[in-house]
């Protein structure tokens, strides 16, 4: 069964929708929200945290398709309970990101309500874009980093646990420099933010496209969630130049699946809803 999200996406009749940005000649337009009690919890998060991860998903929509952020807008939902020092610290961190990456912060929209709400729309540029379309038949499909993590320590805080500070459900690891110097021997590409297995069927989908499994996938790291890595393609011909990229940007690759004509998926849990 089809889940909400997808629904409503499929509802819509753009030509521009369909990858993680929408591209309109070399400009691309994103925009992701960062909900309390959907994306995180005040209690598990400063409010520099919370912050940071909300620019930096954003930017990973930006990243992964090879383009360069230039502007964000920004709409925050400001808790009557939030404090100066509070709302200092969020601002202030979302600025330090966005300088990080060349980007600036140009407007946006502020209101009251009852939870921290952030809703993040970044302007882009790219003059070579990776789309999801592209995908050939014979294709190895990669992800980037190790994946699982995530979803662990996820499950963790909502046990009541702690969780260490450097981890990627706190500040994802956004692969600019590998995208950008491997290019020119990726056919397609997204960002893993619904899992590996939802998200490697979504660019199979938009491809017709099926696979061939060339190693064994954990669900603990097939089904997390928010990893924000890179899941790419390209053909076995480039694989050495696309490995030479990962040594080069120190970047962890593994080749998990060839792309083949059948209707082969993996198991996909929502995320939503």
């Amino acid at each position: 069964m089809i889940d909400k999200e997808q629904y409503l996406i499929n509802s819509l009749s753009s030509k521009y929708i369909g990858d993680d940005a929408a591209v309109v000649g070399d400009t691309l337009y994103s925009m992701d929200a960062f909900f309390e009690d959907v994306h995180f919890k005040r209690e598990w998060m400063s409010m520099a945290q919370i912050g940071r991860k909300a620019m930096l998903v954003n930017f990973s929509d930006a990243i992964a398709m090879n383009a360069q952020p230039k502007y964000a807008l920004v709409t925050v939902s400001l808790p009557s309970d939030l404090t100066h020092e509070e709302i200092d610290a969020l601002i202030q961190s979302m600025q330090n990101i966005a300088t990080q990456f060349d980007c600036e912060i140009i407007g946006g929209d502020t209101i009251g309500g009852e939870k921290l709400h952030l809703s993040i729309t970044i302007i882009s540029k790219s003059k070579y874009p990776l789309l999801r379309t592209g995908l050939q038949e014979g294709d190895l499909l990669a992800y980037t980093g190790v994946l699982g993590e995530s979803k662990r320590d996820l499950e963790a805080l909502l046990y009541g646990e702690k969780i260490a500070s450097s981890s990627r459900f706190y500040e994802p690891t956004l692969r600019a420099s590998f995208i950008a110097k491997s290019r020119e021997y990726l056919s397609a590409g997204m960002d893993i933010s619904d899992g590996l297995y939802c998200d490697t069927n979504k660019l199979l989908d938009i491809n017709k496209y099926g696979f061939e499994l060339l190693s064994d996938i954990d669900d603990s790291i097939g089904l997390s969630g928010e990893e924000y890595e890179m899941l790419v393609s390209f053909s076995e011909d480039n694989l050495e130049a696309v490995e030479n990229v990962a040594k080069e940007t120190n970047t962890v690759l593994t080749v998990f699946a060839k792309v083949l004509k059948n209707e082969e998926r993996f198991r996909c849990d929502s995320h939503h809803f």
